[in-house]
């Protein structure tokens, strides 16, 4: 029982601590954008198609 004086204050401090930081997140724009990060990793990589001289993956005989 005298467990619930220590968890009960703690848990108040967790939730406390939450909206803490959800309402920071909001209000420094974290939640603007919320679709081009997932699309991100979708995207053709620009320096595909470009060899690199010197790269040492190349020069090894398979």
């Amino acid at each position: 029982m005298n467990i619930l004086l220590a968890l009960i204050p703690v848990s108040i401090l967790l939730v406390v601590g939450a909206g803490i930081a959800f309402f920071w997140a909001v209000d420094h724009d974290q939640f603007d954008d919320m679709d081009t990060p997932a699309l991100l990793p979708m995207l053709d990589d620009p320096d595909a198609g470009v060899e690199r001289a010197g790269d040492p993956s190349r020069d090894a005989a398979p």
